[in-house]
This record gives structure tokens, sequence and C-alpha cells, in this order.
């Protein structure tokens, strides 16, 4: 199913996707975050939900499917250096720095900056086109929102 979106993702020269095939892929990088420590734990599943739902004015039943979708993608999709570059390629800036906000709402869903997910964001950011500076920010931003 995820095969074709895959190809496409990680051809020489990726085209912009189309609305539902770059949400997917947004949704995806959310999964890999939370995977990364080897915990996908029921609270960060929870923020997706919300996240997911939010950003894209879903209903329950849409977020449960968009994610399901999503965590089937990234167990298929190749490793997070091409995946992630290939989602900068594909995806405009815009979505691309929202999403790293919402990265970090994931990384910090738990109430810990664990080392596995906050390196892994480390790498992601830039490789989605967003500087340091600017992913710090975004840290701040849903820190704040937390505090």
């Amino acid at each position: 199913m995820f095969a074709d979106l895959i190809r496409r993702l990680t051809a020489p020269q990726p085209e912009p996707l189309p609305y539902d095939d770059a949400r997917l892929a947004l949704a995806a990088l959310l999964v890999r975050i939370a995977r990364s420590d080897g915990d996908y734990a029921q609270v960060e599943v929870d923020r997706i939900d919300r996240l997911l739902g939010a950003r894209y004015d879903l209903s329950p039943f849409e977020v449960t499917k968009l994610r399901r979708d999503a965590e089937a993608l990234e167990s298929e999709a190749p490793d997070t250096v091409r995946f992630t570059r290939a989602i900068k390629d594909a995806v405009p800036y815009e979505d691309r720095s929202r999403v790293v906000e919402s990265l970090w709402e994931i990384v910090l869903a738990d109430g810990e900056r664990d080392h596995e997910e906050d390196a892994l964001l480390r790498l992601v950011a830039p490789m989605l086109g967003i500087n340091d500076r600017d992913s710090h920010i975004a840290r701040q931003r849903v820190e704040a929102r937390r505090a």
C-alpha cells in the first residue's frame, strides 16, 4: 500500500506530494520520533492523535486511521536520513516548520527529554531545513505551553 509513496519520497528528484500523502509522511515522522527510544508510550500516541486532529481538523475516527497508516508507513520507510530529506524536498517549508514544533511535543510528551528522541530530533530538524535556533525556539514554545 505504501510502496508507491515510499518510492516517490525516495526518488532522486521527488515531486511535491499531494496533500494526503504529505499529511501521511509528516504523521509517520511523528511516529518515528515517538518510537525512537524503544518505548512507544500511550501518552505519545495520545499526543500524536491530538496534534493530527488539531492540525488537519479530523474526527477521532479519521485521526486513528491516519495514525495507524502512519505507523505502518514508518515501519516500511527507509532510514531516517533519506526519509526526512525526502520530506524536505516534497513538503512546503511552512509545514516542515510546524512539524518540528509538533516533534518537540512528542519528545516532551511524557515529561522527560529522552536522549534517543532528543538526538533524533536534533538530527531531523536540520534535514527538514529548520536551523538549530528555530528548533530551539520551537522547543521553548512547547515547554512554555506545558508549564
